[in-house]
């Protein structure tokens, strides 16, 4: 099962049961929102095939995706939007994106694990380096905001189809590049970003 379940043991040994894990997707595209997630799984809980978001299949990461729901004491998934990443920075959406969805959850947990974000919460908040692929509820909620950004992403492809938005997700790629110089952006590219200032 990997190291995933060893901070969540030690956490349940020191007398903590309501642990949070925290993570975001898409800091690094330059279009689309950004998007996160906290979710507090039942202690105890093993869920096959759990790990960070990146290193799981789309085919696993959809089916985790419902596993993790049906399962879950709480979880919550918050967007930022395009306007408000430009705004507030890609580092500091990602922050306010954590701490909506810990405001969210239905039950206030005990201590908070976050992907290497630190947080100015109310709880006990612990970043872990690489969190998402050492703390199960980090890597639940890794799925949960990558998924439903994939998801999001997919849709307005159909909107925006000259972009493929579909295949690369609003990432750097040689593809997104190319249909950037070729259309200019679009509503959902991040116009801080220095790919698309290029163009504006």
């Amino acid at each position: 099962m990997n190291n995933l379940y060893e901070y969540e043991i030690e956490l349940n040994n020191n007398g903590f049961t309501l642990i949070a894990g925290c993570d975001e997707a898409g800091r690094g595209p330059m279009a689309g929102p950004l998007v996160a997630s906290a979710v507090i799984l039942p202690k105890g809980l093993k869920i096959e095939f759990l790990n960070d978001s990146k290193k799981v299949s789309k085919k696993n990461r959809e089916k985790l995706f419902d596993i993790i729901i049906e399962k879950a004491i709480s979880y919550s998934i918050t967007f930022i939007d395009v306007e408000e990443v430009d705004f507030l920075n890609v580092y500091k959406a990602s922050q306010k994106a954590m701490i909506d969805s810990l405001s969210n959850l239905k039950i206030k947990p005990e201590i908070v694990l976050t992907d290497a974000m630190p947080l100015n919460i109310d709880i006990e908040c612990i970043p872990i380096i690489h969190g998402d692929a050492l703390s199960s509820n980090i890597a639940a909620a890794s799925i949960l905001a990558k998924v439903s950004r994939d998801r999001y992403m997919e849709e307005i492809s159909l909107i925006y189809p000259e972009y493929g938005f579909d295949r690369h997700k609003g990432y750097v790629t040689k593809l997104h590049l190319k249909n950037l110089k070729e259309f200019g952006p679009c509503e959902i590219h991040r116009k801080s970003f220095a790919p698309v200032k290029k163009y504006l």
